[in-house]
Order: C-alpha cells, then structure tokens, then sequence
C-alpha cells in the first residue's frame, strides 16, 4: 500500500505540505517566465532572425520530445522531492552562468541555446516528478482543483511576465533578470527541503537499480497498452497539441491578414486567451469539475473547439467577436486539461505515474511541430483562418465521438489495480 492510501485510510491528508511546495514552485514559475521573456527578447533585438528564434524554441522542445519518456522511468525509481530539488538548482544554475556572460560581456548565441536546453531538460523531470507527488499529497476529491489551480498559475505567468519583463529590461540589464530567476528557485528549493514528499512504495524499493530503467519504461508501455480507454484519452491530448500550437501560432498572421490590425489588436487576441486560462483555472479550482471527471474534459473540449471555429469564422470587421472566442477557448482549454490530469492522477498507480505522464508530455510535444509543418503550408495556400477552422472542428468531432466511446466514457467506473509485470 502507498503512503497515499494508508494516510487517506486513517484521514490523516494534510494540504499543507503540497501548499508548502506549491507556492514555492509558483514563485519558480514566474522567476522562468521572465528569464523566457528576457532571453527571446535579447536574441530578437540581437538578431533579428526568425530562424535563431525557431532554433530557440526547438531547444526547449527537445528535452520534452527526447528525454521525457526515460525521465519519466527515472523519476518513478528515484527520489522525488530530491529530483525536483536537482532540477530546480539545474534550472537555477544555467541562469547564474548564464548571467556572468552577460555581465561579463562575453555571451553568444549559442550560450543562450545551451542555456535554455539545460533549463528545459531539468523542467523534463521536474513536471512528472511534480505531477507524480501532487496524487501522493493531495487527497483525491481535491485534485481536480489543484490541477485547476496549477492551470491558472501558468495562465497568470503568461499575462504578468511579458509586461513585467518588459519594464524590467527598461530598468535592469539582462543578468539582473536572470539573478531574479535564481532567487526564486532557491525559494523553490527551499520549501522542498522543509516539505517531506511520499514515495510510493516501489519506487522507494528500487532505489539503488538503475540497470532496470529501461525494463520500467516497457513495463509502463505495457501498462497503458492494456488499457484502452487511456490510451484512446493519451491520444486525444496528442491530436489536441497537434491542432492547437499551430492555431496560437498563427496569431500574428490572422490579425495582421485578416483582420488587417497591429500589435494592439494582436494583443488583445493572445490577453483574451491568457485571461480565459486564469479565469477557467480558477473557476475549475473553485467547482472541481463533474463528478465523472472524463465528462468535464469532454464538454471542454467540444466547447474549446467551438472556441477556436469562431475565432476562424469571424468576419475580418468583428475582432470583438475573435477575442470573446479566444476568451472560451483558452477557459475550456484549461478545464480539459485539468479534468485529465486529474483523472491520470486519481487513476494511475503512484509507482508508474511517472512513466505515464511523461508519455502524454514527450507525445504531445512531438505533435506540435508536426502540427507546425502541416499547418505552415496549408495556411500560406489557404489562408490562416482554414487552420483555426479545421482545428476547431476537429476537437469538437473528437468531444462527441468520445461520448460515443463505452472505454472512455466507463474510464473512471473502477480503480485500476492490476500490477506491472514482475511486481
């Protein structure tokens, strides 16, 4: 038995400690924003390349396509707040390098690209390690909310770095920015020293067995593969990536094309979907979603569908009517994917959940410059309206074909406690 399921047997769950952490975290968050804004804006001003800007983004996609699927076996069998604590002083340790380069005089581009892969690698086990403690100190019925909460935190840090960034590299040579990083992942670090994290049974008993990594990561293949309505969920998220990254991509074009507006217009578009992520975390937070979680993420994604078809439909004299519509999008977006993070947390066994987030990360992350390459050529022939309308309706088509799915929709109708093979 987990230590999850001997504290929840005698209600002896505390929030406090996730609390501890959490907020610790949320202070990291903002800390990397503002290092993502500075470094994007330093190699823009610097540059003036799109091609250094895609190979900066490529960078902190690789760890997540990469590295994911054996950080998510490793993260199972290590140490969990001992992984984070690494990967947060990772995190903290490329952005003080970082900063002497540039107080120095001496950085490069490339020191930027090393940079921003060091940070991406320790976020690949940072996020499953997170995700994989939240189900362990989080007592069940809540953590709908948490993944509610951590869904606005991430849509709040979208809104508050870009302007803060900004006012803050008027004031503050780069190195200052990324010393604020610092400070805020030593107050990561710190709230995780003070905070006792559970393992889960196996992983505490595997330590020390690193030659069976491997072994893990086909077991927890096997695992999901015997169980088809996750995977039917794991590929619906995958399709989702596939057609959303290109959709908030395509922004900038849709507004100066269509609706023939500047950076004003632009940013009310992309504020429009911020906000909608904060108000949909909160709001998620606060209501914890249907009791049949599955339900929730399905009717948020038929809605986030309908969200982006609107944005895609609106007549080139109606942006009002595209920012209302990115407004919905972004609030269903964040009720789908806290509603599934939920469930895999309520759903998985401690010891491979691990393994299975890190499936969902490194697979989504792969459709995104899929979608990227499909999306490219078909907006410049059509127009980037098609895409928002073809991504649209797909994700409303795959809501009401999931209703329509017995394995989907009887996800959550029992525990899954069948073992991986040689536990």
């Amino acid at each position: 038995m987990s230590e999850k399921s001997s504290n929840q047997a005698t209600g002896t769950v505390s929030m406090r400690p996730f609390f501890t952490i959490w907020t610790g975290q949320a202070f990291s968050l903002l800390g990397s924003a503002l290092v993502q804004f500075a470094l994007v804006w330093w190699l823009t001003q610097t540059t003036g390349s799109a091609t250094v800007l895609a190979l900066a983004s490529m960078m902190a996609m690789l760890p997540q396509v990469l590295i994911s699927p054996l950080a998510g076996a490793l993260v199972d069998r290590w140490n969990r707040r001992q992984t984070m604590i690494v990967a947060d002083g990772l995190i903290a340790l490329s952005a003080m390098v970082l900063a002497a380069l540039y107080a120095l005089g001496r950085v490069q581009t490339w020191h930027v690209y090393v940079a921003i892969l060091l940070r991406a690698a320790g976020g690949a086990f940072h996020w499953p390690a997170m995700q994989a403690s939240t189900s362990l100190m989080v007592p069940e019925k809540h953590l709908s909310r948490v993944a509610g909460l951590n869904q606005a935190l991430q849509g709040l840090a979208a809104i508050v770095a870009p302007p803060l960034g900004a006012v803050l590299l008027d004031v503050l040579p780069v190195q200052a920015v990324l010393a604020i990083d610092v400070a805020t992942a030593a107050l990561a670090i710190l709230a995780l020293v003070l905070v006792r994290v559970p393992q889960p049974a196996r992983a505490m008993a595997a330590e020390g067995a690193p030659a069976s990594v491997i072994a893990d990561l086909r077991e927890g293949l096997r695992f999901l593969r015997g169980w088809p309505g996750m995977l039917i969920v794991i590929a619906i998220a995958m399709a989702v990536n596939l057609l959303l990254h290109p959709a908030l991509a395509l922004q900038p074009l849709l507004v100066k094309d269509h609706f023939n507006g500047g950076a004003l217009e632009l940013a009310w578009l992309q504020s429009a979907f911020g906000i909608g992520f904060v108000a949909g975390g909160l709001t998620l937070g606060a209501w914890g979603g249907f009791k049949r979680r599955v339900l929730t993420g399905i009717l948020g994604l038929v809605l986030s569908g309908l969200g982006f078809a609107l944005v895609g439909l609106a007549p080139a004299n109606a942006l009002w009517l595209a920012v209302g519509a990115m407004f919905l999008a972004g609030f269903m977006n964040v009720i789908v994917n806290g509603s599934m993070y939920a469930m895999l947390q309520a759903l998985v066994p401690p010891e491979v959940q691990g393994r299975v987030f890190t499936v969902v990360l490194s697979g989504s992350g792969a459709m995104a410059p899929l979608g990227l390459a499909i999306a490219g050529p078909l907006a410049d022939a059509l127009g980037e309206r098609v895409w928002f309308v073809i991504a649209g309706a797909a994700m409303s088509a795959m809501g009401v074909g999931a209703l329509a799915i017995p394995a989907v929709m009887q996800i959550e109708d029992s525990a899954v406690t069948r073992p991986l093979a040689g536990t």
